[in-house]
């Protein structure tokens, strides 16, 4: 019996949900049994004969217009639309009369990973772990199955919500890395960190690290973060500690994919976050064979398991950040 699956991906716009919702669009692609239904705020997808597409750009202009759709306006596309299911790429149950069986895709870890975010100093993190992750919850509960990257993200949904285990799937992200993107140690000594802002991103350990390096002279290194360095106060302040202490960090904004590709196949990655679903660089620079420089978390050991190249630090020990960073720079030639 052909279906008509609905998939709701309104959050995603960049990162990680982007390359979801496009993982999700190019199996619809594929799919010629059914027919599917993408509703999302700003990507372009093409329609086919299979694929419809709904845009609603307005979901982003602010909190108050997500928090309208979520609440009146997905059931009257549901109602127009008349699916036979319901998939949800970002992270809550999608609200129907027609009580229709509905999968949820988590990507959000903040509501289960056991680091606790301040509600002075991380508000909108706060909000995130203990507010939205309540409604997280809910919606796993309500749902007929979950999806979740990894199995410390399993185990923790299981231990947190009332789902059966057989209800909760692993399905790790996609990476598509092109040929000829291979680890090269001939190359200068070059930390690489593709991160965006967010606070538990762990920006300032490596900055802090880099501090005791200066302390001891050592200075035949360059780290590079993909920000501008004006994203929030939180790395503004960053910045400008980099600058005074005269570190050798630059922030190199934004990049293609195939350029951070070849970032992996000529440094070191630095991935000192400690809250994730997965870690997609993780992965990535695993596949190319980069040296990795890892917080010691479940989601880090579970991606590079099986891999030499790797060493890992406590996310919140610059000491040994450094002291793993002079045995790699002393490893390069």
């Amino acid at each position: 019996m052909r279906k008509t699956i609905i998939i709701f991906n309104v959050a995603a716009s960049s990162g990680g949900a982007l390359t979801i919702l496009n993982q999700y669009y190019n199996k619809a692609l594929e799919d010629k049994d059914n027919n599917y239904i993408f509703v999302i705020s700003t990507p372009k997808l093409k329609e086919t004969n299979n694929i419809k597409v709904l845009k609603y750009p307005w979901v982003k202009k602010s909190w108050l217009h997500r928090l309208w759709f979520d609440k009146f306006f997905t059931s009257k596309i549901i109602n127009k639309e008349n699916p036979t299911e319901i998939l949800s790429l970002q992270n809550t149950y999608i609200k129907n009369k027609k009580k229709l069986k509905q999968t949820i895709y988590v990507h959000q870890p903040l509501p289960f990973t056991p680091i606790k975010m301040s509600l002075v100093t991380d508000f909108k993190m706060w909000i995130y772990q203990n507010v939205i992750g309540k409604i997280i919850k809910r919606s796993i509960n309500k749902s007929n199955k979950v999806i979740v990257q990894t199995k410390w993200m399993k185990e923790a949904v299981l231990s947190k919500t009332k789902i059966e285990k057989e209800n909760i799937l692993i399905q790790h992200p996609p990476i598509n890395i092109p040929k000829g993107y291979v680890y090269n140690s001939n190359y200068d000594n070059l930390f690489f960190y593709p991160a965006i802002a967010t606070k538990y991103k762990n920006h300032r350990i490596i900055i802090e690290a880099s501090k005791i390096l200066k302390e001891k002279d050592i200075n035949n290194y360059n780290i590079e973060f993909t920000l501008n360095g004006n994203e929030n106060k939180h790395i503004s302040k960053l910045k400008k500690e980099c600058v005074k202490y005269d570190l050798p960090i630059k922030f190199i904004g934004s990049l293609s994919y195939e350029e951070v590709m070849e970032k992996y196949s000529k440094s070191v990655l630095l991935f000192p976050s400690y809250i994730e679903t997965f870690g997609l660089p993780l992965l990535e620079a695993k596949t190319i064979g980069s040296p990795i420089i890892a917080s010691d978390t479940p989601f880090s050991k579970e991606i590079t398991s099986n891999y030499n190249n790797v060493n890992y630090f406590d996310y919140s020990d610059e000491i040994k950040l450094a002291k793993l960073m002079i045995k790699q720079i002393g490893k390069m030639k």
